[in-house]
Parts: structure tokens; C-alpha cells; sequence
């Protein structure tokens, strides 16, 4: 066991899952969003560029099958990211993807799952989401919701209005105890059907009633999905760059 800077007790191997095989389909470009260039680097430089600079020991990044030699020439190789040890190919789901790393981060004691199209990560965000997977085998970073949230029917008819002040907007990374993750996978596929999961804490939660810590992130951590998140991500970069 180990004990790093900044962290309140010992633990073991980490292990980060950067997901990068999605098509972006809502960017409306032929080129994934996670090649994008932004201030002159990748989308998915950004986020593995944070973790290389993290306490975590090693990355498993998941791509498409045939970015894989891209991600190792002109990203892993060209930028020096030692951290990253496994670059793999995803599945057709975002939870296939998940579980094809997790297998492929074994032998580890937590992992730490993250969308790669989430630029603005930072060593700060992913430290507090370990230290919150250590303390309660389930954690993610996430951000109060600012605005008024409407509950709609079929018809786009609002039906209900929910308190604002216990909701949160989840972003990742999200970190768990490597078997606590697992096995909520495992489960999921032993199914004969597939239920809409849109998060891992969320598979944790549905598969063994597990409940995720919520740490105060940044709201700056956006994914990048539309043209328009690009104009945004680019002003917190440079924002970020600048120190401030």
C-alpha cells in the first residue's frame, strides 16, 4: 500500500479509463470530437494530459478500433503520456467500452472512469474523486444545478418541478473500488435486457444498491458535445492556462 500527497490514507494501484470511442454525431463534423483541434491540441489531449499529471499509476484508454494506432502515434508517443499503458478498442455501447476497460485495467485496487471528451479535468478534480472511491467505494465529481429543472410528459408538457436545491449535474471522472465497478458490470450484463444506464455510480446504484459520494467539482468541467461547447471549452482553457 502507498500514501501520496494530499491523500488522507494508504491505498493501492489506481487505474484511469479515458473513454474515447464515441462518433460525436451531435458535432456535426466527419472528424470524432475527440480529435477536434482546441487551442491547437486534440480534445482528448486535454484530459489525458490531467491525468498523466494525476496520482494515478496507469490509464487504459478506450477508442475506436481503428483510432488505435492514431491515439499511439500522434497523442500517447508524440506527447509523452508514459501513464497511459493499454490503448484498447471500445464497443458499441458506452458500458461495453467501460467493461472492456475495466477488464483491461486489471490488476488494480480502484479506477477511476472518465469521458474523454471532458477537456477541462483537472489533477485537483480527479485527487478529490479518489480520495471520495477510498472513503466510500463509490464517487463522483458533480456540480449543484444552477437552473430550474422541469420534469416532462411524452407531449413536452411540464409535469413536475423538483426542489432545486438536492440536484446535481454528474460529470467524471468517477472513481470506485475496482471490485465494487465490476461486479455492478458483471451483473448488468447477466441480464436479458438492457435498462437505460447513463453513468457508472448509476450502475452501482441500480446493480448493488451502492451509493455514490458527490464531490464538489467545477463548472467548467463541461463535456464537449456541440460546436458551441467548443467556443466554451476553448474560453476556460485559456482561462486555465492563465492561472486564474
Amino acid at each position: 500500500m502507498k500514501q501520496k500527497r494530499g491523500m488522507p490514507m494508504e491505498y493501492g494501484k489506481v487505474t484511469a479509463i479515458v473513454l474515447a470511442a464515441g462518433k460525436g454525431s451531435r458535432m456535426g463534423s466527419q472528424v470524432p470530437k475527440q480529435y477536434l483541434t482546441l487551442l491547437g491540441h486534440e480534445v482528448l489531449y486535454y484530459s489525458l494530459k490531467a491525468f498523466e499529471e494525476s496520482i494515478v499509476d496507469q490509464v487504459v484508454l478506450v477508442t475506436g478500433a481503428g483510432d488505435i494506432d492514431y491515439c499511439r502515434s500522434e497523442l500517447v508517443e508524440k506527447y509523452g503520456f508514459s501513464k497511459v499503458k493499454k490503448i484498447i478498442a471500445g464497443g458499441a455501447e458506452r458500458y461495453d467500452s467501460v467493461y472492456m476497460g475495466l477488464k483491461a485495467a486489471a490488476p488494480c485496487d480502484y479506477v477511476l472512469i472518465h469521458d474523454g471528451a471532458r477537456p477541462m479535468v483537472t489533477p485537483e478534480i480527479i485527487s478529490q474523486v479518489l480520495e471520495g472511491a477510498i472513503a466510500c467505494g463509490s464517487c463522483t465529481t458533480a456540480v449543484p444545478v444552477k437552473d430550474t429543472i422541469k420534469i416532462a410528459d411524452a407531449e413536452d408538457m411540464a409535469v413536475d418541478t423538483p426542489e432545486r436545491r438536492g440536484l446535481w449535474a454528474i460529470h467524471t471522472p468517477q472513481g470506485f473500488s475496482y471490485e465494487v465497478i465490476l461486479e455492478a458490470h458483471e451483473r448488468f450484463r447477466q441480464g436479458a435486457y438492457r435498462i437505460p444506464v447513463t453513468d457508472d455510480t448509476m450502475m452501482a446504484e441500480i446493480f448493488l444498491r451502492k451509493r455514490a459520494k458527490l464531490v464538489k467539482g467545477s463548472y467548467r468541467n463541461i463535456k464537449v458535445t456541440t460546436p458551441e461547447d467548443m467556443e466554451i471549452a476553448e474560453v476556460f482553457l485559456k482561462k486555465q492556462e492563465a492561472g486564474r
